[in-house]
């Protein structure tokens, strides 16, 4: 699922033991929330392998709030847990609750998400996607759909949560991709917060004030099923009338993509629990870990999307 890549950082460091006597290792792990299909599945996949590798989860939802990520994360050092991971709902403001569980000597693993401190001791390793690529993948699809044409084109664009990591990195992405084309037009972008009802939301909105919009470019699936709706309403011809490309690839956006309703999809894989596990061992033994891990992801096209899923997990 996972290939490492970057250099070794920092020596391994174990925790200061666990609130178990029974030799088995405690993880407490901060997850952001329930906000859509791949989260939940993200959630399964951490819970699935921590039981399968023996592994004591401590888990708490965060609700996308950060203040509950940061309670969360100060009561696993209370509870003295081995590992310390989180999906951080935003990039900033981690460095006063990570540098209690460093000096707690509590080892910290990102997941999902980065933080936008320049403290790397912080943390031993982050283990998930290239959000850059996957708005490049997205950019890079559009500009091959509208190769040749010269009449403009205008997009909207779904943002996933302000300050997080992927809307960030998404947007920035896709924007450095198609900037080299002057045909190529935001002309509105806006968050979604990543669930479908914001995405029907905001896409019904951006309906009524454009009546010329020829592309949506969403940051997840469940926006770009919620847009579809409001696309729908309008009386539109979503994939037709109105192109979409999403990120994500769960099995309600894939199916959208076969039905054609969808025009591409960039994957961006929940399933990190495996590798996680593996990472959280290594850290406990004192072994060094690779500073960064990213998670290998493809992108699909309606007949991909067919291909797929039949098999698919999530």
């Amino acid at each position: 699922m996972v290939t490492a890549l970057a250099a070794c950082g920092g020596d391994g460091g174990a925790g200061s033991g666990s609130g178990n006597d029974d030799g088995k290792i405690t993880l407490g792990f901060a997850q952001v929330g329930a906000e859509s299909g791949w989260r939940t599945a993200n959630t399964k996949s951490i819970q699935d392998s921590a039981k399968e590798a023996g592994i004591d989860l401590q888990f708490s939802d965060a609700q996308q709030k950060q203040e509950n990520q940061i309670k969360a994360i100060r009561s696993y050092i209370t509870q003295k847990v081995d590992v310390i991971a989180f999906s951080p709902v935003v990039e900033s403001g981690w460095d006063t609750v990570l540098r209690e569980a460093k000096d707690a000597k509590i080892p910290v693993i990102l997941t999902d998400r980065a933080i936008d401190s320049p403290d790397k001791t912080l943390y031993k390793t982050f283990i998930g996607s290239d959000f850059v690529l996957e708005g490049k993948k997205a950019g890079e699809w559009l500009v091959a759909e509208y190769e040749g044409k010269t009449e403009p084109v205008n997009i909207v664009e779904l943002q996933g949560s302000t300050g997080s990591a992927p809307a960030n990195d998404r947007k920035a992405g896709f924007a450095d991709v198609i900037k080299a084309d002057p045909k190529f037009k935001v002309i509105a972008s806006q968050t979604g917060e990543f669930t479908r009802a914001k995405g029907k939301e905001v896409m019904d909105a951006f309906l009524k004030a454009h009546k010329d919009i020829d592309v949506l470019y969403a940051h997840n699936d469940d926006m770009g099923l919620g847009a579809i709706e409001a696309i729908e309403g309008a009386g539109l011809k979503p994939g037709v009338d109105i192109k979409i490309i999403t990120v994500d690839a769960v099995k309600d956006g894939m199916q959208a993509l076969a039905d054609g309703k969808i025009n591409f999809i960039v994957e961006c894989s929940p399933l990190l629990g495996p590798q996680l596990m593996e990472l959280v061992k290594k850290v406990v033994a004192g072994e060094t870990v690779p500073e960064r891990v990213v998670t290998e992801e493809t992108t699909f096209t309606q007949e991909q999307a067919k291909a797929a899923l039949p098999n698919r997990q999530y």
